[in-house]
């Protein structure tokens, strides 16, 4: 399955009614026949159905689903086509139109697509708030360091922190996140986004996921848990997780003497995860291609942006 970028909107057509989940919109592709890879039987594909030409090397992984409708299971390897060459078509006689990536509602797709417009939705990066020595500074250093890195989802993560300090931080937090035009997640039980329901969402620690058997916020908010094994993914996926951290990669100065991961271990794991997955844990800037190629919507964490951290 391909996702086609122009001018920052995604090329989607319409099922015929005839067939699986017709009726629907979805993404341009189509099966793999013997002797291809995917990404040649992706371009083939789209340019039989849409007559775009596709270079296969500028391909990129986006993510893999598995879904059981009941009737019908399927599995989805999809990936993102930044360029594309051609006037589009409906060589098949499909309706075929660009639609922004916010214009995307997951009523309008197929049940396993709804992965898939979540990960067109998130940025490359999730920026996580460091250590805080001292609270009454840190509304200045947060304001600094949104100025610089301009993050489009930062998470709210203090758990050093009292319940009673965490939550006056947090309602100030949500303003200068504002005022950057940054989204801003909340870090701990789903209470808190009672308390602020103005927040984007909330990022759940293992811990505090694990007590729960459905998704404890409401749809319009976004969820996210930290996960770091396969339990914990298919855990995460019951509770309708939205995204999800998986690390470490790499060994972080927050953890001495602990083993990352590595590349391989993460791209196993996130391969089978079937929802967007952020790379965590002792990355760079320079590591989001790697992460990218893992299979991860992009890397997550502290020391590419927060300053004065000591990471």
């Amino acid at each position: 399955m391909g996702v086609v970028f122009r001018d920052g909107k995604v090329l989607i057509a319409r099922r015929p009614d005839h067939v699986h989940q017709g009726g629907l919109l979805e993404f341009p592709g189509g099966k793999v026949e013997a002797g291809e890879t995917v990404q040649q039987a992706l371009v083939r594909e789209i340019r039989e159905e849409t007559g775009l030409r596709i270079d296969p090397d500028l391909l990129e992984p986006v993510i893999e689903i598995r879904h059981d409708y009941g009737d019908k299971r399927v599995f989805l390897d999809v990936w993102e086509a930044s360029c594309a060459e051609g006037a589009p078509e409906g060589r098949e006689g499909q309706a075929i139109q660009w639609l922004g990536v916010q214009d995307l509602a997951d009523v309008d797709f197929p049940a396993a697509n709804r992965p898939i417009i979540r990960a067109l939705k998130l940025p490359r990066r999730y920026a996580i708030t460091g250590s805080i020595g001292n609270p009454s500074a840190f509304p200045d250093q947060l304001r600094q360091c949104l100025l610089a890195a301009r993050p489009q989802l930062c998470l709210f993560r203090a758990p050093e922190l009292s319940e009673e300090i965490y939550e006056r931080l947090a309602g100030w937090s949500l303003e200068a996140c504002r005022a950057s035009d940054s989204l801003l997640m909340l870090h701990g039980a789903p209470l808190l986004l009672e308390l602020l329901p103005q927040a984007a969402g909330l990022h759940m620690p293992w811990r505090e996921a694990r007590q729960y058997s459905v998704r404890p916020i409401p749809e319009g908010q976004l969820l996210a848990i930290s996960c770091h094994d396969e339990e914990e993914i298919a855990h995460a996926e019951q509770l309708q997780a939205d995204f999800i951290t998986l690390g470490p990669v790499k060994p972080t100065s927050s953890h001495p003497g602990a083993p990352g991961i590595g590349w391989a271990r993460f791209q196993a794991l996130a391969a089978g995860a079937g929802i967007p997955v952020y790379a965590l844990g002792g990355l760079a800037p320079d590591d989001t291609h790697a992460a990218r190629q893992a299979g991860a919507q992009g890397i997550a964490g502290i020391g590419f942006w927060w300053s004065g951290n000591g990471y």
